[in-house]
């Protein structure tokens, strides 16, 4: 089962939520946890896995070969994300907005495309206690991610209970994780600015059709409209966790809650249970 945690906006408690199931599931079942936020991954911080192979990460770009490239411009019009322009007596290539489809050699009538690997980023793969830790580190300057969180995706094992850490928001990054996912902890707080991205993160959900539900954290310190929404909108609140400030400190020391504060595990065995138990919208 690969469930991914996400939010639709970041600073909501996403890490901390899935490291924190990722520890209490490890208890009872093999969890393996895959840092999709490959732009700023922060789980390690949290998990302190002891790494134990790096290797780089690329994506296939286009190389054109100007000796039997006729210009005639099939490429550039396959290309949705312009990163093929066609001019008079060449053909140009921006391989910063490649996603590495292959569709332009596919279609290049002269087989004049071949592609070759551009670093992105890296791969890191390594164990916290009973837990297999996989995560990406974008390399800086890079402005496309879901090539890298497709790798990372690439490394779930079937055998686990697979806990995948999203990027925040409700953009391409977030739709390549989700993608990939039998469900989603959606982590909301009880505040107006939560509610509007929990609105747009099950928009999303809806799109494509995964089962899901709400974890509430610091449910205590705001108000019952993400409640409400939840409960007029029939979508399934898996769990709540209350403002503690043992939390807080704990967090800054790179520490877990459930380590911290161990009365917070009952909040994540609670969201194990309903997880494995089933349901979701």
């Amino acid at each position: 089962m690969k469930i991914a945690v996400a939010s639709g906006k970041g600073g909501t408690g996403k890490t901390t939520i899935s490291t924190n199931l990722a520890r209490v599931l490890s208890g009872s079942h093999k969890v393996q946890y895959l840092d999709c936020d490959v732009e700023e991954p922060n789980a390690h911080l949290f998990l302190h896995p002891q790494i134990t192979s790096r290797r780089d990460a690329g994506v296939l770009v286009p190389q054109i070969d100007e000796s039997i490239c006729t210009s005639c411009g099939k490429c550039a019009e396959f290309c949705y994300f312009n990163a093929i322009a066609c001019l008079a007596n060449t053909t140009i290539t921006f391989h910063e907005l490649c996603h590495g489809c292959g569709g332009c050699a596919m279609v290049c009538p002269e087989r004049a495309i071949t592609e070759i690997e551009r670093p992105i980023g890296v791969i890191e793969c390594g164990i916290s206690g009973e837990i297999e830790f996989v995560h990406g580190r974008l390399n800086i300057g890079e402005a496309i991610s879901v090539p890298l969180i497709r790798q990372v995706i690439g490394h779930a094992r079937p055998d686990r209970v697979v806990i995948m850490d999203a990027p925040p928001g409700t953009a391409c990054p977030v739709v390549g994780t989700l993608k990939g996912a039998d469900k989603a902890v959606l982590v909301a707080e009880p505040t107006a600015f939560g509610l509007h991205d929990l609105t747009l993160a099950m928009d999303l959900i809806r799109e494509l059709s995964l089962p899901c539900g709400v974890f509430i954290n610091q449910f205590d310190i705001g108000d019952d409209r993400v409640e409400r929404f939840c409960e007029a909108n029939d979508i399934p609140i898996w769990g709540r966790l209350a403002h503690d400030r043992r939390i807080a400190e704990a967090y800054s020391r790179g520490m877990l809650a459930v380590d911290a504060v161990p009365e917070a595990a009952a909040s994540f065995e609670s969201l194990a249970s309903e997880l494995l138990r089933g349901g979701g919208l």
